[in-house]
């Protein structure tokens, strides 16, 4: 018997000493004044404590600038000229297509202009059918006077005769005279073969692409879309006909052209572009607008240098944002940037920091489930999870334990409700099974040793 009762004195003795606090402390969370802080605070986290809790004022930290600003935020150079105005190309499908109509173009008589061929027949023969024959061998030749660059027609033994400008009517009075002048007979005919000077270009989900000379006659929408071979179309609801001209860009879906008569008869005039669009990418349009501008005059060719100069200024101001951004993430990863943190403490996977987001509140449910370190829930105490936040900044300031309960699952809902705020502590207390087998992991060894000691003596 006393062999035993000697046996039993160390395990005694270590049992007195784990009591005591000797063998294993762990942190807890005690209500009342402390040595460090006024006085600590528990309170139930509920849907009402909640609210009470985000009333805080917080406000999280920004991004720099360069997250927010965009490319098109530059100004462009200043055209000397006709301003350019963006074409109407929405990023996305609307609802639906805005209908603008350009407006009527006023009735005049064809002008002759630079290009065209004028085929002036006069009396070569005897008999009205040889003139006759004559005249169709010369149009199946066809011979002709085309009007040069400085809008003359240059007839033998006659001379240069200014007809660029003018009607038709116009042009026959001014040859005319020139005939009189030459003591020729002013008796002739003159008439249009050739119409190059004014003309219509038709381009996009078009048969095919082609340039519609204007003739005597008006042309009209619908013809000039006839003679591009019609539409090919898969989707007709948000396809539109975009008509370019001085500079401005109307549109009409093609659902109301094929309605109303009024917008198939549409006049069109000299330098319009036609193009049929079926989707909402911006390259479609503004190439092939940009091909009309290339390939018109002195005005268009300065639009095009000035929009060659504003691409290469979005691109600067692209590659100087991407600049600052890669800059602020490496400014980032070397922790050199001022940052707001909440510390994760108690059984948690890694004891560690939380870093709150930029531009957004993060909530408790954020931190314990979000990146390596969260709740540990095998050696964690669902009953016992605290939000440890100060009552001031002064020194001494009372210490508000939240406290979440959650071994009802239902109580997590809260837990994405629970604003953060900077410097909180989230700390969960261990399970009492677990404080007791790391008791017992401490005491192993000191048990082995005073075992083997009294089985010695």
């Amino acid at each position: 018997m006393m062999k035993m009762m000697k046996k039993m004195l160390p395990l005694v003795g270590v049992l007195l000493l784990a009591s005591c606090g000797v063998v294993y402390h762990s942190s807890t969370i005690s209500e009342g004044e402390t040595e460090t802080v006024a006085s600590v605070r528990v309170v139930p986290v509920t849907a009402e404590t909640v609210q009470t809790a985000n009333r805080s004022t917080y406000v999280p930290r920004k991004l720099p600038a360069a997250f927010f600003a965009t490319t098109g935020s530059v100004r462009g150079p200043r055209v000397e000229q006709a301003q350019i105005e963006p074409a109407f190309l929405p990023e996305r499908r609307p609802n639906s297509l805005e209908t603008r109509i350009p407006p009527e173009v006023p009735r005049q008589p064809y002008k002759i202009g630079v290009g065209d061929k004028l085929l002036l027949a006069t009396p070569s023969a005897t008999t009205s059918v040889e003139q006759l024959s004559g005249l169709l061998a010369a149009e199946n030749r066809r011979q002709g006077y085309t009007v040069q660059d400085d809008g003359t027609i240059s007839i033998p033994d006659i001379g240069r005769v200014v007809v660029a400008g003018r009607t038709l009517e116009e042009a026959e009075s001014a040859v005319f005279d020139k005939l009189v002048a030459a003591g020729v007979n002013p008796a002739f005919s003159l008439e249009i073969a050739e119409f190059n000077s004014q003309r219509v270009t038709i381009g996009g989900a078009v048969k095919n692409a082609t340039v519609v000379p204007l003739t005597l006659t008006p042309l009209r929408l619908n013809q000039a879309i006839n003679a591009a071979g019609g539409f090919n179309l898969t989707d007709r609801d948000y396809a539109s006909v975009r008509i370019y001209r001085d500079g401005k860009l109307y549109q009409i879906p093609v659902g109301e052209y094929l309605k109303k008569g009024s917008l198939q008869n549409l006049v069109l005039q000299d330098g319009d572009s036609v193009f049929v669009d079926t989707d909402f990418e911006l390259e479609k349009a503004s190439e092939y607008f940009a091909q009309q501008i290339q390939l018109s005059n002195l005005r268009q060719a300065t639009r095009k240098t000035a929009l060659e100069e504003l691409e290469f200024e979005i691109e600067l101001r692209r590659a100087a944002l991407e600049e600052q951004r890669e800059s602020f993430a490496q400014r980032l990863a070397v922790d050199a940037v001022d940052r707001d943190f909440v510390y994760l403490v108690g059984e948690v996977f890694k004891q560690a920091r939380y870093p709150l987001p930029f531009e957004r509140k993060a909530v408790l449910a954020d931190a314990l489930f979000g990146g390596s370190s969260g709740f540990a829930s095998r050696t964690g105490n669902p009953r016992q999870i605290y939000i440890l936040r100060s009552d001031g900044p002064h020194a001494g300031a009372g210490v508000t334990a939240w406290n979440l309960d959650a071994t009802n699952a239902a109580n997590f809902v809260l837990a994405t409700r629970m604003e953060l705020r900077p410097n909180d502590i989230i700390f969960v207390a261990e399970q009492p099974i677990t404080k007791w087998n790391r008791v017992l992991t401490q005491l192993a060894p000191n048990l082995v040793t005073s075992s083997v000691a009294s089985a010695v003596n």
